[in-house]
């Protein structure tokens, strides 16, 4: 059930986008060692962000997930999905945020009711 929000303020094509949802999707599989079938990734495009005190190219990302997060974990998920954001969207890693959730099983719902 890893869920990773990723908002920015560059437009995002279709074709990026599957891009990205692919690359993430893959990554945070892999580094949270849970199966892809169980990862959600969204991207919203075009939001508007500014960050210190301007508008060039910028992200936010959450990450929710029952298990699998922490200090080690956390570091490599950030440096992998800002190498995705630079890549694919041309947005520098200074101009990333994320933040990290680390929920317990009854604070996630999933097929009508809770983990």
């Amino acid at each position: 059930m890893p869920t990773l929000n990723l908002f920015t303020n560059v437009p995002v094509d279709a074709v990026i986008a599957s891009d990205i949802l692919k690359d993430a999707t893959k990554a945070v599989a892999k580094i949270i060692g849970k199966p892809e079938s169980y990862v959600m990734i969204l991207i919203n495009g075009g939001v508007p962000i500014a960050f210190a005190g301007t508008e060039e190219p910028a992200a936010y990302g959450e990450l929710i997930s029952i298990g699998g997060l922490g200090p080690s974990v956390n570091g490599k998920l950030s440096s992998t999905i800002a190498e995705i954001l630079q890549i694919k969207l041309s947005i520098d890693s200074s101009r990333f945020y994320i933040k990290f959730y680390d929920v317990q099983r009854p604070f996630f719902g999933f097929n009508g009711s809770t983990f």
